[in-house]
């Protein structure tokens, strides 16, 4: 094991230990102001954004328009995670123009950055998973992108049971369903849009709009990458024993 092994390995176990971390006093209170902030949204947005999540996530498992280069292989941790750092400063460069182009517009740009938003974390998704030497064209490669995705975008309580999930998941993938339909969309839909709306729906206001669209985009692309670095960090642990 070299030094950067050993410093990712201190990492990871960092990492993980704040995945088992209890709900905070400010986890519990992002809970309730979202929702008091869902009570007043109309029906039709919580519906427009439900719809949109679901159609845009089953077109990762089926669709052609999701595809990524081909896994890399007989390469270091360090030469990998080089590659995977330098894409997610890329996607966090173009989350945060695009949030600022479309918070600027008003509400209807504000809305529309919800399924753009959405696109570019599961395209990094795929280049990172392709990095680090998975094949997402393998349906179960492509719920582990799943599962990373719930874990960066859920309330305190589902990101434990998430975790569970993905730190044995030799033993979770002989449960997978064979039908994409038996997946738990609606949890995954739940979970993403009450996290993100805390985050994103200052977005729609008008004047400070670009600046929270920018921003928001940024984080949130940062952290999805911090997940799915520690997420395949922990996988090759478990699979190959890497670190």
């Amino acid at each position: 094991m070299d030094i950067y092994e050993k410093q990712a390995l201190f990492e990871l176990q960092v990492w993980k230990k704040g995945m088992l971390k209890e709900p905070s006093f400010g986890d519990l209170l992002s809970k309730k102001i979202q929702t008091k902030i869902n009570n007043v949204i109309p029906d039709k947005v919580h519906h427009a954004i439900t719809v949109t999540i679901q159609k845009m996530v089953q077109a990762v498992l089926f669709g052609s328009s999701y595809t990524s280069s081909k896994p890399l292989t007989d390469a270091s941790l360090q030469y990998r995670e080089a590659f995977v750092k330098r894409q997610i400063d890329i996607y966090k460069k173009t989350a945060s123009a695009e949030g600022a182009v479309t918070g600027a517009g008003g509400i209807l740009l504000g809305l529309a950055d919800f399924p753009l938003l959405l696109g570019i974390k599961l395209k990094l998704l795929f280049e990172i998973s392709a990095l680090y030497g998975f094949d997402a064209k393998d349906y179960r490669e492509r719920l582990y992108i799943l599962y990373i995705f719930q874990l960066a975008f859920s309330s305190r309580k589902r990101q434990k049971e998430v975790f569970e999930y993905l730190s044995d998941w030799n033993a979770h993938i002989k449960n997978l369903p064979e039908d994409v339909d038996l997946f738990d969309w609606r949890t995954f839909q739940q979970e993403y849009r009450d996290y993100i709306d805390l985050a994103k729906m200052a977005q729609l206001i008008p004047v400070i709009g670009a600046a929270v669209g920018a921003i928001a985009n940024y984080r949130l692309i940062d952290k999805l990458g911090t997940t799915a670095i520690n997420c395949y960090r922990m996988r090759m642990e478990i699979s190959e024993n890497n670190l």
